[in-house]
């Protein structure tokens, strides 16, 4: 525990240099900005900047983009009270009693209880991670390609059972992103797959194409054809608001603790943030003595879900670190750029990259403080960017995502390549088939692939293996229990149902 703490306090050495900070604070804003804009996100905004941080060192490049994340988590919640418009999926649960404290003239309170509990929910999931983190990763060198592809297969599974759409639309979706990771060169015999001919398909479809394309341009597509308009509350925060709001907040102690916990469990495993807020504000209505008042303008409403949300959106990195497995769309646009700077997630990335992982973790702490501060300084600025019209916001985020999927490869192709994953994504949305399994088996296909011909190339084609010792044994049938848990939780709901008369 000492040499992690050492290892952390050089991390700090490592983010306070002036450019890394200049970073974070340009990442925040920018990240508000993203989350302010309904239909952008996190994921999207790192997705269409990604190519603009190619030129700068791997620490700084993931320093600027993980503060895009928290800018957005935070931007987020300025449009859901002020506005009643989610910037972000999860935070249409804070519209619930947000938006109400700002029609009855509480803006700056709810503001100030959004963002200093967003502040709480990241900071407790940070401190999970500067712990946790090593000792998972350490774990995970007794991993072999049979305990690697048991992994994959676990978070494959999960998403399935746990996902909130229906299974088969997930499954679906990762099907598909299966059959697009398998385009390309075979990486174990070196023969060519799904080309049809076609040899510029050779070096497979683009990883940060498809995102900038699925999220982007998926997303301006949609937002264009409902034709956003904006109205809303103005707002400012002044001392003796940001004050009042801080001391009333200890009392609401235990929601936030709880919180935390359902936040971090949800964003370890893929649930995300955003069932992690619907979660939390469920289990705070129903535990808070002033459960009935919900929906009204209660504060511990909009406490709630903003800390399990954050909670769940930064400790999604944790596996993503430790085991080079996303646990959210956001992470997954994180692993791509690790693996365009040539750095492979996992646990040797701990030993082999020191200074990249504690200096990445100490920005975490730093980029939340640089979050609060500019959210509590600047909530006037940020809520006027939504008195622009969007027929001019749309065409300039369309410009931006050409421009980084040029950049890419330098190659025109890229850009037709992502106007047509631009409206797979528009379909997909229209259709409510989720993304992020289609994502994670792009980014994780070929690896799990990988690592289950090299386990079959080691036992000679028998798939035993993966249940030959106790470690991938217990892997393995943890997945299948969640692969199949939908099932068997119909089947014991009706078995527990009273038959009718």
């Amino acid at each position: 525990m000492f040499e992690d703490l050492n290892a952390l306090f050089h991390g700090f050495s490592v983010a306070l240099t002036p450019l890394n900070l200049l970073l974070m604070f340009v990442g925040v804003t920018l990240g508000v900005i993203i989350g302010v804009l309904p239909g952008l996100g996190g994921a999207n905004g790192i997705a269409i900047l990604l190519p603009l941080t190619f030129t700068m060192p791997p620490t700084s490049a993931i320093i600027m983009l993980s503060c895009i994340y928290w800018g957005a988590l935070f931007g987020g919640a300025i449009t859901s009270i002020l506005f009643n418009i989610p910037g972000e999926p999860w935070s249409v649960a804070t519209t619930f009693d947000g938006y109400p404290m700002a029609q009855a003239g509480r803006a700056g309170e709810a503001l100030t209880g959004a963002f200093t509990s967003s502040f709480i929910g990241a900071f407790f999931a940070v401190v999970m991670i500067t712990f946790l983190a090593p000792l998972v990763a350490r774990f995970a060198l007794q991993f072999g390609p049979p305990e690697f592809f048991a992994v994959y297969f676990l978070t494959f599974c999960s998403f399935i059972g746990m996902g909130k759409e229906p299974p088969f639309k997930i499954m679906a979706a990762m099907m598909l992103g299966f059959a697009l990771a398998a385009v390309g060169i075979d990486t174990v015999t070196g023969q060519l797959r799904l080309i049809f001919g076609w040899y510029e398909l050779m070096r497979g479809f683009d990883f940060l194409i498809a995102v900038i394309g699925l999220f982007g341009i998926g997303e301006i597509l949609l937002s264009m054809e409902e034709g956003l308009t904006f109205s809303g509350k103005s707002a400012k925060i002044d001392p003796k608001i940001v004050i009042q709001t801080w001391k009333k907040l200890p009392q609401y102690w235990v929601t936030s603790l709880r919180s935390c916990l359902i936040g971090c469990w949800l964003g370890i495993t893929p649930g995300g943030a955003t069932p992690a807020s619907f979660m939390s504000y469920g289990v705070a209505k129903r535990m808070s003595k002033d459960g009935a008042k919900f929906g009204t303008g209660q504060l511990e409403g909009v406490v709630a879900p903003e800390t399990a949300a954050h909670a769940a959106g930064t400790s999604a990195l944790l596996p993503m670190l430790a085991l080079g497995i996303p646990g959210s769309p956001t992470a997954a646009v994180l692993l791509g750029g690790l693996l365009i700077w040539g750095l492979q997630p996992g646990p040797l990335l701990f030993i082999e990259q020191k200074d990249f992982v504690w200096g990445l973790i100490a920005s975490m702490y730093l980029g939340n403080i640089a979050g609060l501060i500019i959210v509590i300084t600047c909530v006037p600025l940020f809520a006027a960017i939504l008195r622009i019209p969007f027929s001019i916001i749309a065409p300039v985020i369309i410009v931006i995502c050409a421009i980084g999927a040029y950049t890419v490869h330098n190659a025109m192709l890229d850009i037709w390549f992502m106007l047509l994953f631009g409206v797979l994504g528009y379909v997909f949305k229209k259709l409510a088939y989720p993304l992020a399994p289609l994502v994670l088996a792009l980014v994780l296909g070929d690896r799990a692939e990988d690592a289950f011909r090299q386990s079959m190339l080691m036992s000679q084609g028998d798939v035993r293996i993966f249940f030959s010792k106790g470690l991938v044994g217990g892997i393995m049938g943890l997945s299948l229990l969640l692969l199949f848990w939908p099932v068997m939780a119909k089947t014991l709901a009706r078995m527990r149902s009273p038959k009718a008369a």
